[in-house]
């Protein structure tokens, strides 16, 4: 099963790190979020990747070209122009770089990749975010119900704590931050069947996946959520990158499956 990643969106929530590079790009412990995303399929065997190029796709395109540069030891003789690479820490990917546009929207990204998927279900997800969601039961979900497409679903993080006071202004109970069960969002970590793109009319450049496709499918009862209770973290903005460094470096990066 292949694994589509939208990776072209301008990122400018995070224009700190995203003015030169695209937010898939931006590192966590010296190495791209895009490659963390990969490496979690990847634990479970998925190892065929779509990826969805925009924004300064080219440097999407230059790290997989030069690869081996960028995570080996090497030695050039420049008077040859032979490299020498030393040891072997590539992995075993097999990425298809596409180029869908600086300005598609999701859904338009997704038709455009649709002939390198073929006729056979496919996941996909976003280029930020990260999770310890077990791949295999979510596969294993989807293929259960038999409906067209599954989404992940998170329960929403509050912000900030909370507090119940009574009429005298006594804290009658006092709560840190926490999950609200009431409220879930869109995780990515979708399974799709192919007779998703039944639901793609109309322009698709400027189409959201999240828009017309996905209400359509759920008028039509081919949508269900896989309740995902564990960890996940979408790079959003910078206190975002910042979190999910301080994870990596203090060795408690649970979506690190590998």
């Amino acid at each position: 099963m292949k694994v589509v990643i939208f990776a072209g969106g301008l990122g400018t929530r995070l224009a700190e790190e995203t003015d030169t590079r695209p937010k898939p790009m931006v590192e966590i412990g010296g190495k791209p979020m895009l490659w963390h995303i990969m490496k979690i399929y990847a634990s479970y065997g998925y190892n065929e990747f779509i990826v969805c190029l925009g924004y300064k796709g080219y440097l999407i395109k230059e790290y997989f070209m030069n690869y081996f540069l960028h995570n080996s030891d090497i030695t050039i003789d420049v008077a040859s122009n032979n490299v020498e690479v030393h040891g072997n820490n590539s992995e075993n990917f097999k990425v298809t770089l596409v180029e869908t546009g600086a300005t598609t929207k999701t859904a338009g990204r997704l038709n455009k990749v649709r002939k390198y998927i073929g006729n056979e279900p496919f996941m996909l997800t976003y280029g930020d975010g990260v999770s310890d969601i077990d791949i295999k039961k979510l596969v294993d979900f989807h293929n259960a119900h038999g409906k067209a497409a599954t989404v992940t679903a998170v329960s929403l993080e509050a912000r900030f704590g909370g507090m119940e006071l009574e009429e005298s202004g006594k804290v009658a109970a006092f709560r840190e931050k926490a999950k609200d069960e009431s409220k879930w969002i869109n995780a990515g970590f979708f399974v799709l069947n192919p007779e998703i793109f039944n639901y793609f009319e109309g322009d698709m450049e400027e189409m959201m996946w999240e828009d017309a496709p996905l209400e359509k499918m759920t008028d039509d009862n081919q949508l269900v959520a896989y309740k995902h209770f564990g960890f996940w973290k979408c790079m959003d903005a910078l206190r975002d990158k910042i979190e999910l460094e301080g994870l990596w470096q203090q060795d408690k990066a649970v979506w690190k499956k590998w």
